[in-house]
């Protein structure tokens, strides 16, 4: 089943690729700023949001607090490339990890983070 699902990453390459390869089935807005994913939390309904760590015009553990604060039961996953930035997201509230050399299991992150909303 598909979950509507927040990707706040500023490289867009890479967030393509990470679509294509592992969340095909599902539909994904990708936005790369703290602004961007503001905005888009205000106009959506998103069942999830993956955050990286480095944005474009600031640091994702503050969407994550911001997120946690508006929004406390959406499941949020930590997904930097850095171990000190996920655990800087997790700390802010993130609910889980899947960094990004381990994508590959994504798909089990989510479907368990779902499954426990239910």
């Amino acid at each position: 089943m598909p979950v509507n699902i927040l990707y706040v990453e500023n490289h867009a390459v890479f967030a393509q690729q990470v679509i294509q390869q592992f969340l095909r089935a599902h539909d994904v807005t990708v936005v790369p700023s703290l602004a961007a994913a503001r905005s888009a939390l205000r106009a959506g309904c998103f069942e999830l949001a993956l955050s990286d760590y480095d944005l474009d015009d600031g640091k994702g553990d503050v969407f994550v607090r911001e997120c946690r604060a508006s929004h406390p039961g959406l499941p949020i996953v930590a997904v930097s490339s850095h171990e000190a930035g996920n655990a800087a997201l997790v700390a802010a509230g993130a609910s889980a990890i899947c960094g990004k050399m381990e994508f590959d299991r994504i798909q089990e992150v989510i479907g368990g983070l779902i499954r426990e909303r239910a």
